[in-house]
């Protein structure tokens, strides 16, 4: 169904309200540099003191922003999960010991399902941090550590739901991510680990290795064959190469597409000539254990489309192409 086409005053007015919900979220976050503080600090302090994890706590609005920083702590080396209000109270609560810290979020400070588990937490002695639109609620006074999100007013033109206040939530939590973070000295291949299934993890743990043809799967010809069994050899293999190998395995050269085509140009019988002459000699090739990212770059830098990967006494152990980048996500 098509939209109802707006008058340019409709449009106008859709276009304001969009920029004025932009700006009013962009103030309430730049309002939150100046509360980077001591208190600040001391949460940090107790996150990186942490023996047990970061329990996250939010209702509502407040807590979908709190599922989304616990995730955002667990995949940046701080340990983490979300517990709901609500579930706490009948039987979660369990899922707190002594050794945790609690992250809870509250703009009004005066959550009721909260507010009913708060003696619990107490009791427990676990250190409690309250992220929160009022610092003079019964959570703020309650807790260990109060940062204070508050906001000049909500995007919402109506001032009720829940829009500049749960982004200033959110950036507050991702401050104390990054935080954390640098203090645990958390590098690009930790983030890998825990996103073995992303770009990035991708990128960062698979190796040339992983990937790799071997075997009765790897395109190979011994030196000395024919320009015909060379050409049998790549069909089969669909590499768009083969390697060419000594009696000990040894590479000695590559033949390619662009051999062939090269080799095409030239009157040649491809019963009678043998690759030797008509291959490139040396070829460029990769080692098992470099990064499957890192034989990317070497294709593109060499303008190529496929690696031999030799061992120490260049040996012929595999072979790869793009194609099969592509498919393990790395391109």
């Amino acid at each position: 169904m098509r939209p109802e086409p707006l008058s340019h005053g409709e449009a106008e007015k859709i276009r304001r309200l969009g920029r004025a919900v932009i700006e009013t979220e962009s103030e309430a976050v730049s309002a939150l540099a100046d509360r980077i503080d001591d208190g600040f600090v001391r949460a940090c302090g107790y996150m990186l003191g942490c023996e047990g994890r970061v329990v996250v706590l939010g209702m509502g609005k407040s807590g979908h922003v709190g599922s989304k920083i616990a995730a955002t702590l667990a995949s940046t080396g701080t340990p983490a999960f979300f517990v709901h209000p609500g579930e706490a109270s009948h039987g979660d609560l369990g899922m707190i010991t002594t050794k945790d810290v609690v992250l809870a979020l509250s703009n009004s400070g005066e959550t009721g399902e909260m507010l009913m588990i708060l003696p619990l937490i107490k009791r427990l002695g676990a250190p409690l941090i309250i992220m929160t639109g009022n610092l003079r609620s019964t959570l703020a006074k309650a807790a260990d550590v109060a940062l204070d999100v508050s906001v000049a007013k909500e995007a919402c033109p109506l001032g009720l739901a829940p829009t500049a206040s749960t982004t200033a939530a959110l950036a507050m939590g991702d401050a104390l991510a990054v935080a954390l973070l640098e203090s645990r000295g958390f590098t690009a291949e930790d983030f890998a680990r825990s996103h073995p299934s992303g770009t990035l993890g991708r990128r960062l743990l698979l190796h040339v290795a992983d990937i790799m043809h071997v075997g009765e799967d790897m395109p190979r010809v011994r030196q000395g064959a024919t320009l015909k069994d060379t050409l049998v050899e790549m069909s089969r293999k669909g590499l768009g190469m083969t390697a060419v190998v000594d009696a000990q395995e040894q590479v000695v050269g590559v033949f390619t597409d662009g051999d062939l085509r090269r080799t095409l140009d030239q009157p040649v019988d491809i019963h009678l000539t043998a690759v030797d002459g008509v291959m490139t000699r040396g070829g460029i090739t990769a080692r098992a254990d470099m990064l499957a990212a890192e034989a990317l770059r070497l294709m593109e830098n060499k303008r190529i489309n496929a690696l031999l990967v030799v061992d120490g006494d260049q040996r012929l152990i595999g072979a790869l192409n793009m194609h099969d980048l592509l498919r393990a996500g790395v391109v």
